[in-house]
């Protein structure tokens, strides 16, 4: 089954990966992730969404890397999420320029239903 397919076992996961490049590859780690990686990661899971973001403030405990990888997963466990993307990598290129020593990949599972705005806006 893809885990784009939403059966009544399957539970929301988000997968954070947090990243940064080796030194001075920060243009070519940049070029990979917007123009290569992301898709990949999507076509080769079945995951439904994946976006970067860059570390811009904090507050509290120090964030350990820069770089934050975010995908939304369906899957009926977070071991499933992470069977999908370990059996999947030789389907995506790997880049040089990511520092593999410090990444990490971070599965978390919903809780609870979406709280947006507009549902409460519009009450």
């Amino acid at each position: 089954m893809s885990e784009q397919t939403h059966n009544a076992t399957a539970k929301k996961h988000m997968v954070l990966v947090l990243t940064e490049p080796r030194d001075g590859q920060t243009e070519e780690f940049d070029r990979y992730y917007e123009q290569d990686h992301i898709d990949e990661v999507l076509t080769s899971t079945g995951w439904t969404t994946g976006q970067r973001f860059k570390l811009a403030d904090e507050v509290g405990a120090a964030c350990p890397l820069p770089y934050l990888a975010l995908y939304e997963a369906w899957a009926e466990d977070s071991t499933s999420v992470l069977k999908t993307l370990n059996d999947t990598r030789d389907q995506r290129a790997q880049s040089k320029s990511l520092n593999k020593r410090t990444a990490g990949v971070w599965v978390f599972e919903e809780t609870g239903p979406l709280h947006e705005l507009r549902a409460l806006t519009s009450k």
